[in-house]
């Protein structure tokens, strides 16, 4: 156990009724830690990023909950079953979870029993990275098994067996290569091996876990060696057969263009560019996407077309837009610092032209739209002229009908 590392302050520990929330847990006595992500991403100097904050403790469930109460923090049963308290303490909230162990797992769920062992509540969690405890008040650093070198040597390594750790949680394979695709340099071999192995196990899980894991994947740092790794492997084969080489390639080439154009990852259109444009319905359906997810998945190779940037942004939304430019290697500079315009112009002043409601009106509000889609999104004042082009085009139209 290396107990001289500190925590090192950052921005998220000056949170509004963090100091309260830990006072009321008495981690003056030892009894409340910081742990999980918040930790770990503070050691490696990322602690502006930490959006969530968990915080474990000895207390049971009931304990937590009548001491939140008492210092008149907000207490939400969220997980009470498996020993998660949501604190929300003047405003900022933090999971609070107590102590565990493991009693039986099944590789999709677990049961577990309360305890006040800190090491034994360590033992059960996924990798040594994920497995550091930091005291509140002095940001003295716990470790049992070795995460901080793991840190230092960027290397994702299970608790134990890893066998054992993925037996338990069928998750932890995709879990293993998401934060190898964060935080990796080199990869754990025991590790990968045991992943080999069990591949097969993920078909065990529901395709919403499989589904969120894999995005976040998708976006991290070195995402395009993480899925070709897992790719060579054969890891992905069993839940996600439509990817390929080819697949992986038009992944690296997206990654490449989104860096080039300052664009920040996304999943959905990394995902688009993973899995071959034919295949896009089925893997959004079986992933259980959103909808609209499934609508972008499924739109994201249509290709850039011929009207530009802009005019593709205006047809069919900046998102859609993006994914299609960046996925067809085009240029999506015309769309940096640039909102999707409104048509300054509407159906009304057509009639009040002299069109008459009905058909009319929208084939001639159509053919106004193209020509301000093609002039480049022209003010007002030059649609006023454009519409009074196109009305009496039609209103000629319609006297020799």
């Amino acid at each position: 156990m290396n107990g001289a590392t500190l925590l090192p302050h950052a921005a998220w520990q000056d949170r509004p009724g963090l100091a309260r929330l830990a006072t009321a847990l008495d981690a003056a006595g030892g009894q409340a830690r910081f742990v999980g992500g918040a930790v770990r991403d503070t050691l490696l100097g990322l602690g502006d990023s930490v959006s969530d904050i968990d915080i474990a403790t000895t207390f049971p469930p009931e304990e937590v909950v009548r001491r939140l109460d008492s210092a008149g923090i907000r207490a939400i049963p969220t997980g009470i079953a498996h020993g998660t308290i949501t604190a929300v303490s003047e405003g900022t909230v933090v999971e609070v979870t107590t102590l565990r162990r493991d009693i039986a797992t099944d590789g999709r769920h677990a049961v577990v029993a309360f305890t006040d062992d800190w090491r034994a509540d360590a033992a059960r969690r996924d990798f040594t990275i994920n497995a550091l405890y930091a005291d509140p008040l002095s940001g003295e650093v716990t470790d049992w098994f070795g995460g901080l070198d793991d840190l230092r040597a960027g290397r994702v390594r299970f608790i134990g067996n890893p066998l054992e750790r993925i037996a338990e949680d069928h998750l932890r394979i995709l879990r293993f290569f998401r934060f190898h695709a964060r935080f990796g340099q080199t990869i754990d071999a025991p590790g990968l091996a045991a992943c080999i192995d069990r591949a097969n196990d993920l078909m065990a899980l529901s395709r919403e876990r499989i589904a969120a894991e894999l995005l976040k994947l998708l976006v991290a740092r070195h995402a395009v060696e993480a899925v070709r790794l897992m790719h060579d492997s054969g890891i992905l084969r069993p839940v996600l057969p439509e990817i390929d080489s080819a697949g992986i390639d038009r992944l690296e080439r997206l990654a490449a263009r989104e860096a080039t154009a300052q664009v920040p990852p996304d999943a959905i259109r990394r995902l688009a560019a993973l899995i071959p444009p034919a295949a896009a319905e089925a893997v959004g359906a079986r992933l259980k996407l959103s909808n609209n997810d499934r609508k972008r998945l499924i739109q994201a190779s249509a290709g850039a077309g011929s009207e530009g940037a802009r005019a593709l942004a205006y047809r069919v939304g900046a998102a859609g837009a993006l994914d299609r430019l960046l996925l067809a290697g085009a240029d999506p500079s015309p769309l940096h610092d640039w909102s999707v315009p409104p048509l300054p112009i509407g159906g009304g002043a057509l009639v009040a032209r002299g069109v008459t409601k009905g058909p009319d009106v929208a084939r001639t509000l159509r053919r106004i739209e193209d020509r301000w889609i093609a002039e480049g999104f022209p003010d007002a004042e030059r649609v006023a002229v454009i519409a009074d082009e196109e009305t009496a085009q039609t209103l000629v139209a319609a006297r020799k009908a």
